[in-house]
């Protein structure tokens, strides 16, 4: 099994995200095996018009797609590459579950000598296979890998725009385990379909420059793109 997120998106952009190596798994998908209605208009024509109630004013609802840069002391995921610095802040109420999933295995340094083995530019960047680690290719190909368990899925209202860290999985929505992505342009066809858990807040660059490297077939970088670390931190 693949973790690749799924684009339900259009047919016409099947060819861009394929996946070579998950037999019977959609070719446009994010995949790992272990990732204005219109306002009501007041009657001006009436002779007499009635006096109305006053409305109860009403708090505005946050929109989570905007939460402001994390504040002091809160926890940040530093990821070192061999391409810069790219830093991001998690979104642990709305995904608490992935969030301390992925703060336990950056503790454990599982991440460190990984690589981002997935590129498709204009879509996302896709990593944390263990089996992208020196010496760990006998335990499968890129994309197949884990920690050896799975979690549940926590699917939320955070659209796939540019910079959203999402889970990768397979076609099993509880299937995530440590592979995920980082977003490079919106892709709306993953809204509700992969766990959204952070948002890079330094280093878009780097994802772009990653996003444009060159590539191989299956849309592994021709360069290793290395992740040498990945470690929590906490906001300054």
């Amino acid at each position: 099994m693949k973790i690749l997120p799924f684009l339900a998106a259009s047919i016409a952009m099947l060819s861009m995200f394929g996946c070579s190596s998950d037999a019977g798994a959609p070719t446009n998908a994010i995949t790992s095996t272990s990732s204005a209605s219109p306002k009501a208009e007041v009657d001006t024509k009436a002779t007499e018009p009635a006096a109305e109630p006053t409305a109860e004013p009403t708090a505005p609802v946050a929109d989570p797609q905007k939460k402001a840069a994390p504040g002091k002391g809160k926890d940040i995921a530093v990821i070192t590459t061999s391409m810069g610095v790219i830093k991001f802040e998690f979104l642990t109420k709305l995904a608490p579950g992935t969030v301390k999933n992925f703060v336990t295995l950056a503790n454990k340094k599982f991440y460190d000598g990984t690589r981002f083995h997935r590129v498709i530019k204009g879509f996302m960047i896709q990593g944390g296979d263990p089996n992208t680690k020196p010496g760990n290719e006998g335990n499968g190909p890129a994309g197949t890998g884990g920690p050896g368990y799975q979690i549940k899925a926590e699917f939320n209202e955070i659209r796939h725009v540019a910079g959203i860290v999402s889970m990768a999985r397979s076609q099993d929505p509880d299937s995530a385990g440590s592979q995920f992505f980082i977003v490079h342009e919106t892709a709306p066809h993953l809204d509700g379909q992969y766990t959204a858990f952070g948002k890079v807040i330094e280093g878009m660059d780097v994802v772009n420059k990653i996003a444009e490297t060159p590539t191989q077939p299956g849309d592994e970088p021709v360069t290793p793109v290395i992740v040498k670390t990945i470690r929590i931190e906490k906001s300054k």
